[in-house]
């Protein structure tokens, strides 16, 4: 049995869309994906970002989740690393 796939958009914020050179993308992913997969794939796509993994924050249709939620179609994700302020 073949597992449908989903698509969510990923806001980039910071450290993320600096490496990535945008501010957004589009994803297609498994059904069953938890969020934290879209920080591990950006990871193995740009492992300069390995730094951020434990201390990023993830966000699902503006609401803060755990790093286990699982991904629906049509999900808005944003990958949040840690910001300093003055």
């Amino acid at each position: 049995m073949s597992q449908s796939a989903i698509a969510v958009t990923v806001k980039l914020f910071a450290a993320y869309q600096e490496v990535c050179g945008v501010s957004e993308l589009v994803l297609d992913l498994s059904d069953g994906t938890p969020v934290k997969a879209v920080c591990d794939r950006l990871i193995a796509e740009h492992p300069e970002l390995s730094k951020w993994r434990e201390l990023t924050r993830f966000g699902i249709n503006f609401q803060f989740v755990e790093p286990d939620t699982i991904l629906q179609n049509g999900d808005e994700v944003v990958l949040i690393p840690p910001v300093n302020g003055g």
